[in-house]
Formats: C-alpha cells, sequence, structure tokens
C-alpha cells in the first residue's frame, strides 16, 4: 500500500474514534486582519490549546473553544451581547460578523501579498467585505462576499536587452499565468469571498467553500496554500478541531476544487517583442485541483507538530475518471517505474499533471513565550528513496521562521515581539545536471499553481527569497513595530537570462507598522519604503568602467491600513 494511502487509512481511523462535541464551525477567515495573528500570539502564552498546529486554516470556534472569536480575544471569555442571536432553544446561532474595509497604495510600482482578492499593482486600490454566519444543528452557512477595486495603474514592465533574454522571459512566461497587469483600466470584482455551506458532525466538517486556505506554519510565506490569491471554489472535508487519540492529536483536509485563469497576455501584446517566435497561448481551460493536509502532534512532545501537505492540478480535459483521477493522492509519488535516464517521464507526466509535496513542522513552547517553524518542499518528485536521500536538494523550496514574545514588567501585561522568517524558492545547483522548472510553472499545465492570476502558495512568486526581520511592542490588540526586509526578485529569471554580477533585483525594504482598539473598532497600518536595486535587471553600461554603469534603481512607498467594525 501506497504511503499516501496509508496516511488516509490513519486518517479515517482516528475520525472514527473521535469523541463528540457541541457544534461550533464558525471560522476566523484566514488573513483576517489582527485577530488571527493575535490568536497566534495568545498561543505562545498558553491562552490558546497548544495542540493546535497553526498549520490547518482557517481556525474554527470549536478549536479555539471560544462562541464569539472576534470579541473574546484577550477578554476571559467575555463576549460582545449583540453579536450572537441564539434561536429554537440554543440548537441554532446567527452572528453578523465583522465589516472589514482595506486599502493599499503602490507609488511606483506593484508590491504586496498575502491579501486575498486584492491584486499586485501600482496606485491605489481597497476592498470591502461583510458577511453573516448561521448554524442550525448539523448545518452552517457562512455569506462573506468581498468586493475589490484597483487603479491597475500602467508601469513600465520587463524590457529585455536582446532577442536571447526575451525567449527566456518567454519560457518562463509560457508556463504561468502571471500577467504584469489585469485587464486595461481600472479592475473592480465581486467575489463569493470568505463563504461555505457545511455539513458538521463530531470534529468533522464536509461542505462546499470558497474560503481561502493556508497550509504549514509559515507566517509571511506558504509553500503550497495561502491566501495570496482569491479563494477558489472547493469541496471539503477537514476537522474542526485536533481530534485527540492515544497517541496524539490529529488535525487535516482533503480539497478538490476548480482554478479558472485570467485569460490575459504576460504583458501588453504592444509591449512584448518577439511575439510571433516565441509567445504560445495558453489553453481555453480550467484546471482541476487536489490536495491534502495531515498535522500530527506527538502526545509525548506537547506543542509539537509535524505534518504533510500534496497537491496536483490538472487541465479539465486531461482530467481522468474514477477515484484515481479525482484523488491522485492514492496513486504513488515516486517514478522508479522508469529507469532509462534517457526517458525521464514519470507518472505525472503521462497524466499531465504538476504536483508539489512539502513536509512541516512547528514547536510551539510557551513557558518560553516562542515558537519556531519550518516547511520543506519539492515541485518534481523523487525517483525513488535513494534519489530523495543523495539529492535532498533538488527542486527544493523551504520557509523558516522563528518568533519569541518578551513580557514587560508593567501594569498592562506589555510585551516586546522579535520575528524572523526566510523564504527560499530559487532553484539550486542540481538544475545543473537534472531539468526542473521553477517553483510555480509547469509545462504540462501551463497557467501554472495559480488562481486568478496569483499564486495559490508564496507570493513572492517564481524564483524569488526573502528574509524579514521585525521587532514590536504589544500590549493586547495595540502593536507599534518596525520590519525590515530583503526581497530577492527571480533569480531564476536572472541566472539563466543575464548572469552579470551587477544584475540581480533586490528590494531593500523598512516598514513601521501599527494597531489600535477603539471599543469595537480595530485600525491597522504598515508603511512600507523599499528600494529596488537594478529594478527588473535593468542596467546602462557606461565608459568609465565596468562598475562605474548607470543605475537604474527605482523606490516605491507602500501602504496597507484596514478598518474593522466588530458588531
Amino acid at each position: 500500500m501506497h504511503r499516501v494511502l496509508r496516511y488516509l487509512a490513519i486518517y479515517t481511523l482516528i475520525i472514527s474514534v473521535s469523541s463528540i462535541q457541541h457544534l461550533q464551525a464558525q471560522v476566523m477567515p484566514v488573513g483576517f486582519p489582527v485577530l488571527e495573528e493575535q490568536l497566534r500570539r495568545e498561543q505562545l502564552l498558553g491562552m490558546v490549546d497548544s495542540s493546535l498546529s497553526f498549520s490547518v486554516r482557517p481556525l474554527t470556534n470549536n478549536a479555539l473553544k471560544r462562541d464569539d472569536i472576534y470579541f473574546e480575544t484577550l477578554r476571559a471569555g467575555k463576549a460582545s451581547p449583540t453579536s450572537i442571536k441564539y434561536f429554537f432553544n440554543g440548537k441554532g446561532k446567527v452572528q453578523l460578523m465583522p465589516i472589514v474595509w482595506e486599502q493599499q497604495i503602490n507609488s511606483n510600482y506593484r508590491y504586496g501579498w498575502n491579501d486575498g482578492s486584492m491584486i499586485p499593482s501600482k496606485g491605489y486600490q481597497t476592498s470591502l467585505s461583510v458577511g453573516v454566519y448561521a448554524e442550525y444543528k448539523w448545518f452552517s452557512i457562512q455569506l462573506r462576499p468581498e468586493f475589490v477595486t484597483a487603479a491597475n495603474s500602467q508601469n513600465p514592465g520587463y524590457r529585455g536587452d536582446n532577442q536571447f533574454i526575451w525567449s527566456i522571459w518567454y519560457d518562463l512566461n509560457n508556463h504561468i499565468d502571471l500577467p504584469e497587469y489585469y485587464g486595461n483600466g481600472r479592475y473592480t470584482k465581486l467575489f463569493p469571498g470568505q463563504s461555505s455551506i457545511r455539513f458538521n458532525y463530531q470534529s468533522l466538517s464536509l461542505g462546499v467553500s470558497t474560503e481561502n486556505i493556508w497550509w504549514g506554519p509559515g507566517r509571511q510565506n506558504s509553500l503550497l496554500m495561502s491566501n495570496n490569491a482569491p479563494g477558489f471554489f472547493h469541496l471539503t472535508l477537514n476537522t474542526t478541531r485536533p481530534i485527540q487519540t492515544g497517541i496524539g492529536s490529529f488535525e487535516g483536509q482533503l480539497i478538490a476544487g476548480k482554478l479558472p485563469s485570467t485569460g490575459y497576455t504576460p504583458a501588453p501584446m504592444d509591449e512584448m517583442q518577439f511575439v510571433n517566435e516565441y509567445y504560445n497561448p495558453k489553453p481555453d481551460d480550467w484546471r482541476y485541483i487536489s490536495g491534502i493536509v495531515l498535522a500530527y502532534q506527538p502526545k509525548w512532545l506537547s506543542g509539537l507538530s509535524i505534518g504533510l501537505t500534496r497537491s496536483f492540478i490538472v487541465y479539465s480535459e486531461n482530467l481522468g475518471g474514477g477515484l484515481k483521477g479525482y484523488l491522485p493522492l492514492l496513486g504513488p509519488g515516486s517514478k522508479s517505474a522508469f529507469n532509462d535516464p534517457d526517458k525521464m517521464q514519470g507518472r505525472e507526466d503521462r497524466m499531465n499533471r504538476d504536483v508539489y509535496a512539502s513536509i512541516f513542522a512547528r514547536w510551539v513552547m510557551p513557558k518560553g513565550n516562542a515558537e519556531i517553524y519550518f516547511e520543506y518542499g519539492r515541485t518534481d518528485p523523487p525517483w525513488n528513496q535513494r534519489d530523495l536521500l543523495v539529492e535532498l536538494d533538488h527542486s527544493r523550496a523551504y520557509v523558516v521562521g522563528f518568533r519569541k514574545l518578551i513580557p514587560l514588567q508593567t501594569p498592562n501585561s506589555d510585551m516586546i515581539q522579535v520575528e524572523v522568517e526566510g523564504t527560499q524558492l530559487e532553484k539550486t545547483r542540481t538544475q545543473n545536471v537534472r531539468n526542473s522548472p521553477s517553483w510555480y510553472t509547469d509545462y504540462r499545465v501551463r497557467d501554472g499553481y495559480t488562481n486568478m492570476g496569483q499564486v495559490l502558495g508564496a507570493g513572492i512568486g517564481p524564483g524569488s527569497n526573502m528574509q524579514s526581520v521585525g521587532i514590536s511592542w504589544l500590549r493586547g490588540l495595540k502593536q507599534l513595530g518596525l520590519q525590515a526586509e530583503r526581497l530577492t526578485n527571480n533569480n531564476d529569471l536572472f541566472y539563466r537570462a543575464y548572469r552579470d554580477v551587477r544584475r540581480p533585483w533586490v528590494d531593500l525594504g523598512i516598514a513601521a507598522l501599527g494597531t489600535w482598539d477603539f471599543n469595537k473598532f480595530i485600525v491597522s497600518g504598515k508603511l512600507r519604503y523599499s528600494n529596488a536595486f537594478n529594478y527588473l535587471n535593468q542596467l546602462q553600461d557606461s565608459n568609465e568602467g565596468f562598475w562605474a554603469f548607470e543605475r537604474m534603481d527605482k523606490s516605491n512607498w507602500h501602504f496597507r491600513t484596514s478598518v474593522i467594525y466588530r458588531f
């Protein structure tokens, strides 16, 4: 029996022995400003169950053991008296979800990720969301649409120096739906947002949803699932709280969904060169995605959670029938049946599927008010176990992070937060001896690992790397802090197309951030200044010497703010 099938068997077993608990299936939407991050901090303080991995999200109030997840944060269980209405002798419940108004602006070039239905764009954009949650017995419904409008302002995009560089640019963009602009003029859309209809029983939930999901322990980036793109329509079977067993607790989610594409060209047609030579339009077809995440916390190691994720994408015209077509997780993950190195075609190649997988771990230390975590993933499956052990670096990406809260001896229980996170998506040196695509691109599924023109995983994008460090003062929901960030943009393109030590495109940024709550209002904002060295890998040579080139740097101000009103 294949490894993944064994995992599913274990998953089914622990479900069968789970205990009954009163229905609570309301969720804290992924990326909800301020409050979701506050819940994670509370876990470091011992105020939230340490068996929660925070790697299978959105979280439910069943898992958090709170009736009103929007008001009980740091209030010792005191919910807003007007936020929830009960009916049918307490068997039913209705709650208005908070109004959330978000805005962001980029002064000179596009920047930003993990903003859901918003788009990476120069200029101003805003989103507005409000919703209602209702449950009765085993059924629940959540309607929380999102309205987005963006200036979608034009700014100079990629400009290759010669035909060879353009050919490399096309080779990347012919295999991912990641346009420079989202149509012409203003971008305005109404999304179903964080909406779902579910049947909930014991610790399980089965339903249809358009909610964003997040897999893995990362805070700024996740390799397979994040809120970088809009939520997509999917069927879901997931746990609503950790399932306790004799060997520890388990969490998980199994999804099957539909990913639409934008239909836009990588850049405006009148700005692309060598179109006839290199541009290859993508199929007019939607993609089917299936995936799984499992997290396990050993009974003997409190606070430590380990897990795995796996996902498959295929065009609908290539979707096979039967269980293995719709749930390829049941199939083998290696290519060992094909031993001829001149015929390196594995199972996923033959099925015209793209596959991603990762493992992760997170250790929460409430006594030390700290957490440490990592996620390691591959986009090219190993041929066998020996290949995995010998070339562990091949096609890999990773996220690693640490956070520490330092309590201060003050009457208001103030704290200092120190945080560090790094993400690496750039190809490794194994590409010199065996080819592998950049993360989120694929030659079989040429719209890539995207939804509506945005990456489903790490928002920094293919071939990019990021390191960030931050320090903040905290008092309850209130926060004032500074963050520094280094972002290397698409090194996979740089090393193939340029190979010039003067031309890496690197953003260095520093940001000031703050959050303040006033009764039912929460206001937060982040102002970031960045300087893009060699923006778009550009430079202009000079006759005065190799290092005396004309610098093509570009600066940008990014401001993002949110206003929350809780009923």
